[in-house]
């Protein structure tokens, strides 16, 4: 490990891990997609129309809570190994992994497929970039385990609202 000076007080300390380049981009990724996560939730939160609204308008915010959270850990572990996060809207914007969603209301079957889906996409980002941030970071990679536990569940939760009993795919694995 490099060593450094600190300027105080004259004495050599050990050098802070520092996170390589393909790290840093694939936590960005992460960053992006769950701001925008918490952005899509409160898009369809305030524009969700139909049946089951209140259940569905309150699990919305549940989604968003989770989504706000993981992105501000995201960008403070980025920090913690030297990286500068990047959530301005232009990126997110620009690079974010997730399909729109409507600008208009939306009917609360279809809000459960687009939310649904919205889970999935921040979930493949996360199983995508796991290895290689494993290998690099085995801290930063159980920070992803917990992202990811918690996105799968709150896609069953929502996605659970349109299944229909042994006849919705993907069908369930029974052990």
């Amino acid at each position: 490990m490099a060593k450094t000076t600190n300027r105080e007080k004259s004495r050599t300390v050990e050098a802070p891990f520092q996170a390589s380049k393909q790290m840093a981009d694939h936590l960005q990724q992460m960053h992006v997609d769950l701001i925008d996560l918490h952005l899509l939730g409160k898009q369809a939160h305030w524009n969700v129309v139909g049946k089951n609204f209140r259940d569905l308008h309150l699990q919305l915010d549940e989604i968003v809570e989770a989504a706000r959270g993981f992105s501000d850990d995201v960008a403070e572990r980025m920090r913690a190994v030297s990286i500068t996060p990047d959530g301005r809207a232009a990126t997110v914007a620009e690079r974010s992994s997730l399909p729109e969603f409507p600008s208009d209301e939306v009917d609360t079957a279809e809000t459960v497929d687009l939310v649904t889906s919205a889970l999935h996409a921040v979930a493949a980002t996360a199983r995508r970039i796991h290895d290689d941030v494993d290998e690099e970071d085995p801290t930063t990679a159980d920070m992803l385990h917990a992202i990811l536990e918690r996105v799968e569940q709150l896609a069953w939760m929502v996605g659970a609202e349109n299944r229909i009993a042994n006849r919705s795919i993907p069908r369930p694995v029974h052990a």
